[in-house]
């Protein structure tokens, strides 16, 4: 029986021999050498036929059995079971939450993939700690890592990267490494991405708008500072640039408050979803009209702000996913800004 599995053991190579087991038995199973439902040799067995320590061959089982390659039966042994992973490329995807953002983003991966990829979702709320564990649980395990780093400290501050974040990125093969949403240039290697630049993207697209904002008196900017999901304070940054250039009153603030001080000729830049629905309440509450008496920008796109007439500024969410996808169909090493756009409606 161990003949038929044509596993083959490098002893010179560096990569885990558990390792090695696992993928000679996906590749047997893909070539035909064994079809679903086959009983494979037992760990005892295997071990003695390949000069192999049963925990080596027990942790490659396991691996089997977590990507449901195989399946036991108590009392009879191994068995190879039907599975989705087999010739098809296997992706570790990491987002940092799971906004309707970032499950767009995943959806069209997934989407752009189709029958050629198998995707494992994986979220780590920001958390630097809970994005490390869960990375090294998975190294070696699958054919590229799709990761997007989004972090916050102690104070909610957000962080792009961190020291240890770095150290444990830097593990993945670069060939198998593709960054969304957030890069970090300092990391080595030719690896992919497609990424936002915030500060840029912010300040281009309000001048798209430039001509539609001037006839407003003031700009506010309503950034969280203070999220359990922070946001980038390079958005903060570009808008800032973006007034000062372009000599316009501003103000930042940390929410829209209830019973607003809105006058006439103010114009928003929302970020989070509930100053969005407070601020359009409070508007209609005090029968002030958008896109005359107060103007409203909303930052990233969704279906319902384009049913309400929002104005938004919003990177393609859709095309990220997608250009990510291509990459790893592919095997294209490139770094690419996605594409960020002010989409005007209604609400300016």
């Amino acid at each position: 029986m161990t003949q038929l599995l044509q596993i083959k053991i490098d002893e010179n190579s560096r990569i885990p021999k558990y390792k090695q087991v696992v993928d000679s038995i996906i590749d047997d199973i893909s070539k035909g050498n064994l079809t679903v439902g086959e009983k494979i040799p037992s760990i005892n067995q295997l071990s003695e036929d390949l000069y192999l320590s049963r925990d080596t061959v027990e942790k490659a089982y396991k691996v089997l059995k977590e990507k449901k390659v195989i399946i036991s039966v108590k009392g009879k042994g191994f068995y190879t079971a039907k599975t989705d992973l087999i010739s098809k490329v296997n992706v570790f995807f990491l987002i940092n939450k799971p906004s309707t953002y970032k499950m767009i983003i995943y959806n069209s991966f997934v989407n752009g993939l189709g029958v050629n990829g198998h995707v494992n979702l994986f979220i780590y709320h920001c958390e630097e700690s809970l994005f490390i564990r869960t990375l090294e649980r998975n190294l070696g395990f699958y054919d590229y890592y799709v990761i997007m780093p989004h972090f916050k400290d102690e104070n909610l501050n957000h962080l792009s990267y961190t020291k240890d974040v770095l150290q444990v990125v830097e593990r993945i093969p670069k060939d198998k490494l593709i960054m969304l949403d957030n890069t970090k240039p300092d990391i080595t290697g030719n690896y992919g991405a497609i990424y936002q630049d915030f500060e840029k993207d912010i300040f281009y697209a309000l001048g798209e708008a430039l001509e539609k904002l001037k006839k407003y008196d003031k700009l506010i900017l309503v950034y969280p500072s203070k999220s359990v999901n922070p946001y980038p304070k390079r958005i903060m940054h570009g808008f800032r640039k973006f007034c000062i250039q372009n000599e316009f009153d501003f103000e930042i603030l940390d929410e829209i408050y209830e019973d607003m001080e809105l006058q006439s000729k103010d114009l928003y830049v929302t970020i989070q979803e509930r100053d969005l629905v407070n601020l359009v309440r409070q508007t209609r509450e005090k029968n002030l009209k958008l896109g005359r008496d107060i103007g409203i920008i909303s930052y990233n796109d969704t279906p319902l702000k384009d049913l309400l007439g929002i104005t938004v500024i919003s990177t393609d969410f859709k095309a990220m996913g997608e250009s990510a996808a291509f990459m790893v169909l592919k095997n294209k090493k490139e770094k690419v800004k996605n594409v960020f756009k002010y989409i005007e409606r209604n609400s300016v």
